[in-house]
């Protein structure tokens, strides 16, 4: 559908009203408009449109300055502390919270509407509806642990069938080998465990350096169906970078990694690269500060098949 951010800001300025997201029946306050933007189906229901709501709203409110997105949080009863039944109340509750009057707190509500709406459309994940894609990646979030004696990563995946009869993700992983960092990668130099979501098909070389591990799901998923799986993943790094290149769409890439006490003096935010180009030493990106417990956290929205997304150090 043509999507404009004027009517998501209408949408949810309707959804604000009564108690917000929790409205019974929500079905009733929902548009094409937020449908479009949150990936709400026709036969989804109640619980499954308001989680959808949540975990689409909820981000991008939570993006902006703390004032908007305090009233916001409100506004749409997505704070545990707001969840009141009319929207006044939830209004009163900002106000005193930002100590700010009523009026004030109003003001801030459309401000931070019109923001929303714009990264809502902005945002908007491509049509996944490509022949021979399958699936696509919704969220991915993954801990990377490089205190450990040999780096692990865990990783937990929520995939959406973009098609009937998914019995098998093709998901891989890539090793780099170049310059220096000793000899050709092997199956065996990775260690995989599935911790939940299906069992792992085997594993084969797909190239020189990337490891395909087709993983098998307890059932074949419909068109439209989600499916959760936690994966382990050991290896000793050949390269001061880790990355994530979808082969499928992907929404959401949330990566945490720890170096714990050795932080490097130099991180640097690789997003939208080519895969050869994250591995070149005079490439510039966005510089990251590890936080007192020897952390660092990004996050990609919409990530492009083929490209590369991650951090690298030196």
């Amino acid at each position: 559908m043509s999507l404009s951010a004027a009517d998501v800001v209408g949408e949810l300025k309707a959804l604000r009203k009564g108690r917000a997201i929790f409205t019974t029946p929500l079905a009733d306050r929902i548009g094409p408009a937020l449908r479009a933007v949150c990936g709400i189906l026709e036969d989804d229901g109640t619980v499954e449109m308001r989680r959808k709501l949540s975990e689409r709203l909820r981000p991008l409110v939570e993006s902006l300055p703390d004032d908007l997105k305090i009233a916001l949080l409100a506004a749409f009863a997505l704070d545990e502390r707001a969840r009141k039944p009319f929207y006044q109340e939830r209004v009163h509750w900002a106000a005193i919270t930002l100590d700010r009057d009523d009026r004030t707190v109003r003001r801030r509500i459309d401000e931070g509407i019109e923001q929303v709406a714009a990264l809502a459309v902005a945002a908007r994940p491509a049509d996944r509806r490509t022949p021979g894609r399958g699936w696509h990646t919704e969220e991915l979030r993954v801990t990377l642990a490089l205190d450990q004696p040999v780096a692990e990563a865990f990783e937990f995946r929520r995939v959406i069938a973009d098609a009937d009869e998914i019995a098998v993700l093709d998901l891989a992983l890539t090793l780099p080998a170049t310059g220096g960092s000793g000899g050709p990668v092997r199956e065996s130099d990775l260690g995989v465990d599935v911790f939940h979501g299906g069992v792992l098909a085997g594993r084969a070389m797909e190239s020189s350096d990337r490891i395909g591990l087709p993983l098998r799901l307890p059932e074949p998923l419909r068109r439209g169906a989600r499916h959760e799986v936690g994966l382990r993943f050991r290896a000793n790094l050949r390269e001061p970078r880790y990355v994530c290149v979808p082969r499928h769409p992907c929404d959401l890439f949330d990566l945490h990694v720890r170096f714990g006490e050795r932080v490097p003096k130099r991180i640097v935010c690789e997003e939208k690269v080519s895969p050869a180009g994250a591995d070149e030493r005079t490439r510039t990106g966005a510089a990251l500060a590890a936080d007192d417990a020897g952390e660092v956290h990004v996050r990609f929205r919409n990530l492009a098949p083929g490209f590369a997304y991650g951090i690298r150090w030196s």
